[in-house]
């Protein structure tokens, strides 16, 4: 490690000749300036890491001197050193963007700290951050092995994600590859499970909240307590709701996190459709064929979630007053938001926002949005800016200003699909990347998890021999004609509809106004 270099500035020096001498036993280089201009003539001659800065001295003031330092070195780590504990000096002081703040009189210690916060503080996180992860990582692997319920994958996927956000902010790419590494074995594990349990969890009563059980489970009870805002950001997956809860937070107390089970294929259609419903899509089939479109149907896929809704309030017996807005576009985002006191008097206002849902289309067809968001890292900081940035966030400000109860979740998540599997299937063969349901599929079968009978798993038949496979992993289908134009134009873009932690564990958030 390069030597450290502080510039000490006070009309007193020679008295502070004990700290000068303690620092440079710890290796320290210590320039001392009697006056704040003969710093600042010093800072011209001279590169220092910091500056111990008095803040009462004849001539230019600290508050001066520390001014014209930030004009020299906008970035230069200044600590104020003062015997005033005066409140309107400390506010100057930090409203100039000070490092630190010491009152007089200082002991060696106190400075030794203030070094170490400023200048090893990155360093320090990351050694610390690194060997906690070490630690973990061995626990990680052993729950690997023996997770055995949808609440341990819950609690698995979300200890994967929190070290991920931690290795992500001090950059040890060596750290990040070996956690990369624990989530694909980690989703291997996944697939299997999902493989053993999901038929049996539409009868179990120990099954998961499904997308079909989340609204009569988890929303119609907080409905019931105070006029709630329901937002579900289409394609939301649990760490781009960790980037942006902070956000969040100014306004809103958390007093409920969990996850619930997105049901297969996780899609749009299906998932989001379910969530509205109450019902599995073979349910919705049989019991509304006016709404339910299969995947060779013609026309839109989610038409009818105001419908669809509106029978489930009807069926749970809810005689409330509710509205429901699909945003699919900033002006439509912006209408709401304008009129949304209008909701004011609603027991509950529904919004799907389709902005995450359109992005990660996007990065499929731009390459504009593919090197913008070109893993999860940037996935999740284009998710926060934009949400930062977007009507929705104006809009969940108005709510908590009205008194609203905030709940925020997804229909399903998306997952980065790095290499292809090869399927064939007839030309009435469905579309999906993630999945495909058809009939005469030809896969390869350690690749998917795949449903003979779709009735087994409340899944509607399009034909009477049809059946649907769903991507393990991070793969994704390929056809074996224009096959490899095909690898190279989908790899690395965010898809949905198979089998893995991203797409199916989904965050359910309840919040109360601050």
């Amino acid at each position: 490690m390069s030597t450290i270099k502080i510039l000490w500035v006070d009309d007193e020096i020679d008295l502070l000749k004990p700290h000068i001498l303690f620092l440079q036993s710890k290796n320290y280089v210590v320039v001392t300036a009697q006056s704040g201009q003969e710093a600042l003539n010093e800072l011209k001659e001279t590169q220092v890491d910091i500056v111990f800065l008095d803040e009462n001295m004849p001539g230019i003031s600290g508050l001066e001197t520390l001014n014209e330092i930030k004009v020299l070195h906008a970035s230069l780590p200044v600590v104020m050193i003062t015997k005033s504990e005066e409140e309107f000096i400390m506010e100057e002081a930090i409203g100039s963007k000070i490092a630190d703040y010491l009152i007089k009189p200082v002991n060696p210690n106190q400075i030794l700290l203030s070094l170490k916060k400023n200048l090893d503080h990155s360093r320090l996180i990351s050694e610390k951050t690194t060997s906690n992860y070490q630690q973990e990582f061995r626990k990680i692997a052993m729950d690997l092995a023996m997770v055995n319920s949808y609440g341990a994958w819950v609690d698995l996927y979300k200890k994967l994600i929190y070290w991920e956000l931690q290795l992500e902010a001090i950059e040890d790419s060596g750290m990040f590859e070996i956690l990369e590494s624990q989530k694909v074995e980690a989703n291997q594990q996944f697939g299997k499970f999902v493989e053993r349990n999901y038929e049996d969890w539409f009868t179990d009563h120990d099954a998961p909240v499904m997308s079909h059980t989340l609204f009569k489970q988890w929303i119609a009870p907080e409905v019931k307590s105070a006029k709630t805002l329901l937002v579900v950001v289409d394609n939301l997956r649990y760490d781009q709701w960790c980037a942006f809860e902070d956000i969040i937070g100014s306004f809103y107390k958390k007093t409920k996190e969990d996850a619930y089970c997105s049901i297969l294929p996780t899609a749009t259609q299906y998932a989001r459709n379910a969530l509205f419903a109450g019902l599995t899509p073979l349910d919705m089939e049989k019991k509304y064929p006016q709404w339910w479109k299969n995947d060779t149907d013609e026309g839109g896929k989610n038409l009818y979630e105001d419908q669809f809704l509106g029978e489930q309030l009807r069926r749970l017996g809810m005689d409330i007053t509710w509205e429901y807005h699909k945003i699919s576009s900033l002006k439509q985002g912006k209408q709401l938001r304008q009129n949304f006191k209008g909701q004011k008097d609603n027991d509950l206002t529904v919004i799907v926002y389709n902005f995450v849902d359109m992005l990660s289309h996007s990065k499929t067809e731009m390459e504009v949005i593919k090197e913008l968001a070109s893993n999860d890292k940037a996935y999740r900081s284009l998710t926060k800016s934009w949400f930062k940035n977007s009507p929705l966030l104006e809009i969940i400000q108005q709510a908590q200003q009205l008194g609203m109860k905030l709940i925020i979740t997804t229909d399903h998540g998306t997952i980065n699909v790095k290499a292809p599997s090869k399927v064939v299937g007839d030309r009435d063969t469905s579309l999906n990347l993630r999945y495909k349901t058809g009939r005469s599929l030809s896969f390869e079968e350690g690749d998917v998890v795949a449903a003979k009978d779709p009735k087994s798993i409340h899944l509607p038949s399009i034909t009477m021999s049809s059946s649907y496979i769903f991507a393990k992993n991070d793969l994704f289908f390929a056809y074996p004609n224009n096959y490899n134009h095909y690898v190279s134009y989908y790899r690395n873009t965010y898809q949905h509809g198979g089998v893995s932690l991203e797409e199916m564990i989904i965050p359910f958030v309840v919040m109360e106004p601050k």
